[in-house]
C-alpha cells in the first residue's frame, strides 16, 4: 500500500504547487512542463527496461551457470550462519542466500548493472518461500533495504565523472562516501532489525558486522598509501577483474561438474528476459509519478524552504545548494547523476558544493527504483515497512554526508 500512496502523493502535491504558480505568479507553462515530463518519462522508463533487457539476460544466465556449478551453494555456506541471523524466515542453505551475496558484492565494487540481475533472482528466490505472494516478506524487506542504503566501497563512476570535469584529485570523495554510505547501510541494518525484533548482538552478527568494518578500514588504509591520481585507476582494475574471475569461476566450476554450461546460460538468460519485461509497467509508473513532483517546481521549493531555515538558525547554509542531489537521488539515480554534474559544472568540481554533490551522490542508492524494480518484479504491492526504513537510511547518509563534507572539504 505504501507506493500506492507515495504515488498518489506525487501526483496531488505536483498539481497543488503548479496550481499555486499559475494562481499568484501567472505561470501558463508550468502545466504544460508537467505533462511533457510525464510523457518523457515514460519513455525514460521504459527505455531503462529495454538497457536492462541485455544486462539481466547476460547475468542471470551466469548466475544459472553458477547455481548449477555449486558457487552459489558454497556462498551460500560461507554467510550462512550471519544471513540465518538476518533473514530467520529463510531454511538453512536458501539459494538466495548465494544470489544476495553476489548482489551486494557487485554493489560494493560500484557494479550497477551486475548487481540489479543478481538482487532480482534473490528476489524471485524468496519469493518463492513466501506466503502472502502480494505482501513482502520480513526477508524481502531486510534484502532491498540494504540494497537502497547502497555500500558502495569503490565509486567508480563519480571518480570518472570527476575526471572529466577537471577536479585536480577526483579521488578525494572516495573515504567521505565510503564513511556516508557505511552509515546509511548500519542505519539500514539497524531499523528493519528493531522493527522484525531481530538480535543485533547475537555474536554471530557482531562477529561479521566486525570483519566487514574491518575490511573497510584496510581498504581506506590501502588506497590512502596511493597517490591520489591512481586511486582510480587501481579501484577500475580491482572491480573489473574481480568480477571477470567470478565469471571464469562460475565456467570452470560447472565444467568440473559436468554441467551443459551453454544450456544453463540460456536457460537463465531466458529468466531473465522475462523479468526485464515485467518491470517495464512498475518502473515507468514511479518515474512518471516523480517527473510531474519535479517539474512541478515541489523540489525546488521544498529546497528553498530548507536554505531559509538554516539560515534563520544561524547555520552555513552553503550545503543547501548540494541538496537537490539529496532528494532527487532516492527519486531517480540518474536524475540525482544529472544534478551532481550541475553542481559540479556550476560551482567547480573542487568546489564545496560540488565535492558535497558527489558525496550525497554516493551515499545512498535510488529506494523508489529499487522498490519498483525489485518489488515490481515478483508482484508485491504492500511493501510494509520498507519505504519508512530505506528513508530513514537515505536521511542518515545524506546526513552523514554533509558533516563529513565540513570536515574534509571545510
Amino acid at each position: 500500500m505504501a507506493l500506492n500512496y507515495i504515488w498518489i502523493a506525487f501526483f496531488l502535491i505536483g498539481f497543488i504547487v503548479a496550481l499555486g504558480q499559475l494562481i499568484f505568479s501567472g505561470n501558463t507553462q508550468i502545466f504544460n512542463d508537467m505533462i511533457n515530463s510525464s510523457f518523457t518519462n515514460a519513455k525514460t522508463g521504459f527505455e531503462i527496461s529495454l538497457g536492462l533487457t541485455g544486462a539481466l539476460t547476460l547475468w542471470m544466465g551466469l548466475l544459472k551457470v553458477g547455481e548449477k556449478g555449486g558457487v552459489v551453494t558454497m556462498l551460500g555456506k560461507l554467510f550462512g550462519p550471519f544471513f540465518q541471523r538476518l533473514f530467520p524466515e529463510l531454511p538453512k542453505g536458501h539459494p538466495a542466500y548465494g544470489s544476495m551475496i553476489l548482489n551486494f558484492s557487485a554493489n560494493m565494487l560500484g557494479l550497477d548493472n551486475a548487481a540489479t540481475p543478481m538482487g532480482l533472482k534473490a528476489m524471485k528466490e524468496m519469493q518463492d518461500a513466501n506466503q502472502n505472494k502480494e505482501t513482502a516478506s520480513n526477508s524481502q524487506i531486510m534484502f532491498l533495504v540494504l540494497n537502497a542504503s547502497g555500500l558502495t566501497i569503490i565509486p567508480v563512476s563519480i571518480m570518472v565523472y570527476r575526471t572529466q570535469l577537471g577536479a585536480a584529485n577526483p579521488a578525494d570523495i572516495f573515504i567521505p562516501i565510503l564513511i556516508a554510505t557505511y552509515v546509511a547501510t548500519l542505519v539500514a541494518l539497524v531499523s528493519v532489525a528493531i522493527v522484525q525484533k531481530i538480535n543485533l548482538f547475537d555474536k554471530v552478527i557482531l562477529a561479521y558486522l566486525g570483519g566487514l568494518s574491518a575490511i573497510i578500514a584496510g581498504i581506506i588504509l590501502y588506497l590512502n598509501t596511493l597517490p591520489k591520481e591512481q586511486i582510480a585507476t587501481v579501484s577500475t582494475f580491482a572491480a573489473n577483474f574481480i568480477l571477470f574471475s567470478i565469471i571464469i569461476l562460475f565456467i570452470v566450476l560447472a565444467f568440473i561438474k559436468k554441467v551443459n554450461v551453454y544450456d544453463a546460460f540460456i536457460e537463465g538468460a531466458k529468466e531473465g528476459f522475462g523479468v526485464a519485461i515485467k518491470i517495464i509497467p512498475f518502473l515507468v509508473a514511479i518515474l512518471v509519478a516523480i517527473g510531474i513532483f519535479r517539474a512541478s517546481g515541489a523540489m525546488d521549493f521544498v529546497v528553498a524552504g530548507f536554505e531559509k531555515f538554516f539560515a534563520w538558525i544561524g547555520f552555513d547554509t552553503r550545503f543547501t545548494s548540494a541538496l537537490p542531489v539529496a532528494f532527487m537521488k532516492p527519486l531517480s539515480g540518474s536524475g540525482a547523476r544529472g544534478l551532481m554534474i550541475d553542481a559540479m559544472t556550476a560551482h567547480g568540481a573542487d568546489s564545496f558544493i560540488g565535492r558535497l554533490a558527489c558525496t550525497l551522490q554516493g551515499a545512498t542508492d535510488t529506494t523508489f527504483y529499487i522498490i519498483a524494480v525489485y518489488f515490481g518484479s515478483v508482484g508485491i504491492k504492500n511493501t510494509r515497512h520498507a519505504v519508512g526504513c530505506s528513508l530513514l537510511a537515505d536521511l542518515a547518509g545524506a546526513i552523514t554526508a554533509i558533516l563529513i563534507a565540513y570536515m574534509f572539504f571545510g
